[in-house]
């Protein structure tokens, strides 16, 4: 949607400097002592970084200028709280930083209601995930956030998946560059086996107008419940051909049935 952007809250893209892993530990050392203008080098030679990441949720319908200054709250608090005595990667802290903060303004930006006390023990279970994350430079278990809060571990689990945004149907989660596999396209009916299709003449003649794997790759999909991934694995090509497949069939079929 946005790869051909290239100026982003006024920056431009193409010339984003990147520095060596060197650059950052001296950068971060002379930030953590106060040189202002060294953590503002940081900053602009991480914003690359923050690109990256804000790049995987651009398929969310969010304005990518709001996600990027987002994102950049995020990269500064982790040069801010980056722990420079310990033997790791600045980027290795750095990215689920800027992802938990991301996430936390679309979590904010969410439509969905929750009620008022799971939300507020969903903010105490992230505050305490951050915390524990900064001091241990790992992502933090759930058992280690419910016992530091003194909550039951599936309150803590039902509150944090609760502020979850929602993934839409139609969000792609493959492309080899032409093809796009959709959520949807993951899902599979094991309740189908409607009759009325079945029985539907107008369908009956769409059908045969299908070659003989499309018309086979349809039958299995929406008559026996397969996924794609389980078609694939059948007939021997990719979910990718499955799912170009698929949508051609059915755009035949719905030509046929106008």
């Amino acid at each position: 949607m946005y790869r051909n952007k290239v100026e982003i809250c006024g920056v431009n893209t193409a010339e984003l400097r990147v520095l060596s892993d060197e650059e950052k530990r001296e950068l971060l050392l002379r930030s953590h002592n106060g040189d202002r203008a060294a953590r503002a080098e940081l900053i602009c030679g991480n914003l690359r970084l923050v690109l990256s990441i804000v790049g995987r949720f651009s398929s969310r319908r969010e304005n990518l200028d709001d996600l990027f200054q987002v994102g950049c709250i995020g990269l500064i608090k982790a040069i801010d709280n980056f722990n420079v005595t310990l033997e790791v990667k600045f980027s290795t802290y750095a990215v689920p930083m800027i992802i938990g903060e991301v996430r936390r303004y679309l979590r904010d930006n969410n439509s969905i209601r929750v009620s008022r006390s799971m939300r507020d023990l969903a903010y105490r279970a992230l505050q305490v995930r951050d915390e524990l994350s900064r001091r241990t430079m790992r992502e933090a278990t759930v058992e280690e956030i419910a016992s530091l809060l003194g909550e039951e571990k599936r309150a803590v689990s039902a509150a944090m998946e609760a502020i979850v945004e929602p993934v839409s149907l139609y969000e792609s989660v493959y492309n080899d560059g032409e093809d796009s596999v959709f959520v949807i396209d993951q899902l599979c009916d094991r309740d189908s086996g409607d009759d009325s299709w079945i029985e539907d003449i107008s369908l009956r003649e769409a059908m045969k107008r299908l070659g003989e794997r499309e018309r086979s790759i349809i039958e299995m999909r929406f008559f026996r419940g397969k996924t794609q991934m389980e078609i694939a694995s059948m007939i021997g090509i990719s979910q990718a051909q499955v799912s170009r497949l698929e949508k051609g069939a059915l755009e035949k079929m719905r030509r046929e049935m106008v």
